[in-house]
């Protein structure tokens, strides 16, 4: 090899070996600062007699007496009940607005309106006919509704699994047109009850229609004690057995003793419940499958405690 190149490979190889010097010389000094800061951190920690007493005296201040975490709650409770005050009159506010822009029809509406009629009980004993929904609205606040599951469709494991709204379809030129149905219940749990039916285009429209159908469709419920097992006087069950009928379905109410519950399905027991009845035995025959003659052979019993006269 020439001397130039050479000398140029010696440079190279001292200049790297002068250049590691010095980095090993700071990876020494780094370690040694690290090792003091670890051992004066500690003596930071520490603290003087006097400045633990000072530190005592601090949390001493912070300490809350018993008298006043007892007060707290209190004045708390109190706001959150004037809040729950608040929103429920608020939400009453709305429902008034809602039943003041309500412009009544027929008599019996302009009567609720003017408060010449305030019972709902008066308006059933006398046989009036209700042609408006706003006047239940008005007269029973506190209605309650139910869906009955009429439709159905394919479950995961086979079968019918049972929904709210039953969808038909109709055929056209252009095409299928659908429609939905709901069957609604409606009852204050508190000897009224009404059943109603509807159909539209869109499932909200059909419910709202069936509900409102219910509210027309109201009656009183006679209720009382039965049993012979029972006769505690109470109101608990219906007074006397009754039969009811719709389509192919046949139904049998009879009055059962306190504790017994509702022995029949669960779409009747909607109804019942609705109606204020808690014992009652049931029997069925025919085609159960259809809930709407189902639940409309339950009313007709229902309506059917009115043949006789009951205290």
């Amino acid at each position: 090899m020439p001397k130039k190149k050479m000398e140029k490979k010696v440079k190279r190889v001292t200049e790297k070996k002068v250049e590691k010097k010095p980095k090993t010389k700071k990876s020494v000094q780094e370690i040694v600062k690290k090792e003091e800061t670890l051992k004066e951190e500690p003596k930071k920690v520490e603290l003087k007699p006097e400045e633990m007493k000072k530190e005592e005296k601090i949390e001493e201040k912070e300490v809350v007496k018993p008298e006043e975490i007892a007060e707290v709650p209190e004045v708390i409770t109190e706001e959150e009940k004037e809040s729950e005050e608040e929103v429920a009159k608020k939400v009453m506010e709305e429902e008034k607005k809602e039943l003041l822009e309500w412009i009544p029809k027929t008599s019996l509406g302009k009567d609720v309106m003017q408060k010449k009629v305030t019972d709902i009980n008066k308006v059933l004993d006398e046989g009036i006919t209700i042609r408006e929904s706003e006047i239940v609205d008005f007269l029973v606040p506190n209605m309650e509704s139910e869906l009955i599951f009429i439709g159905g469709r394919p479950g995961k494991g086979g079968g019918i699994e049972r929904t709210p709204l039953r969808i038909s379809a109709k055929m056209h030129k252009s095409g299928r047109r659908y429609a939905c149905t709901a069957f609604a219940v409606v009852g204050n749990k508190d000897g009224i009850i009404g059943v109603g039916k509807g159909r539209a285009k869109e499932s909200r429209g059909a419910i709202d229609k069936a509900i409102k159908q219910a509210k027309l469709n109201l009656i009183k419920v006679p209720r009382s004690c039965g049993s012979w097992e029972c006769g505690c006087g109470g109101a608990h069950s219906i007074p006397f057995k009754t039969e009811g009928k719709s389509g192919s379905v046949r139904v049998v109410l009879m009055p059962a003793p306190r504790g017994i519950g509702l022995a029949v399905d669960d779409e009747t027991k909607k109804i019942l419940t609705l109606a204020g009845i808690s014992d009652v035995w049931g029997n069925t025959l025919g085609n159960t499958g259809a809930r709407i003659n189902l639940i409309t052979a339950i009313f007709n019993a229902l309506k059917n405690l009115h043949r006789y006269r009951t205290k």
